[in-house]
Order: C-alpha cells, then structure tokens, then sequence
C-alpha cells in the first residue's frame, strides 16, 4: 500500500467509491489525521451497511479516483470504524467545512451527533 498516493488523492478529490455490504456507494469525505472520514445516515448520504461494518470495526474496500480524469487512482482495504463525535471535534469540524449545500449549517453537527454516524477509514498497512 502507498499512503502518500492514497493521502494526495484523497485530499485532492472529494468523493471516492466505498466497497459495501449492499454494493459500491459513491460518498464525499475529507481526509484528516491520516484516514478518510465519512458521515452517513440522517439528511446525509445514504450508505447502507457502513454503520454496521464500522461498529464491528470491520474492513471495507475504498476506491480512490483521480479528480483530473475520473480514472481509478487507488484501491485500498480500510478498518473502518465509529467516531465518537465529541470525542473527536476536529474531525468532525473538517467534515463539516467540505459539506457542501447543507441546509442549517450552523446547526450541522447537532444534527450529526443526533441522526447521523461518522466513520473513520483508516488505510490497512
């Protein structure tokens, strides 16, 4: 595994493909503190599956592509798993700052902490 490539190409695109339990789920995410972060659930993108491998600290498949051509840049497996949201503040306020469009964004992260789960992808070395 390459973790520069993977870092530089996480941080320069903002969706990537994620391997789930019910298929191959487009999610936009950021990349902090050497992982991925995703917010699933709620008013958030809908990726079935996701809460469920992550709360078991399982491994999902995440495809990098490349934001010049749409090309695939890199395949890697990832342990995904739950973020503590108050435990964890600047993930969640870098999550937060790349949300694009969010209706209320003063009140977004309440309602993450509320309705939605984020989850860590950190890449398996």
């Amino acid at each position: 595994m390459n973790l520069p490539v993977i870092e530089e190409g996480a941080k320069k695109s903002n969706v990537l493909w994620l391997g789930l339990p019910s298929g191959a789920r487009l999610a936009w995410h950021v990349w902090h503190d050497g992982a991925v972060y995703v917010v699933a659930g709620g008013e958030e993108q809908s990726l079935p599956g996701l809460a469920e491998v992550a709360a078991g600290r399982g491994e999902i498949e995440v495809v990098l592509r490349s934001k010049d051509n749409g090309a695939e840049l890199v395949r890697f497996p990832a342990v995904a798993e739950v973020v503590d949201q108050v435990a964890a503040p600047e993930a969640v306020a870098a999550l937060a700052k790349e949300r694009l469009n969010a209706r209320d964004a003063a009140g977004l992260t309440a309602r993450w902490a509320e309705r939605s789960t984020v989850v860590r992808l950190t890449p398996r070395t």
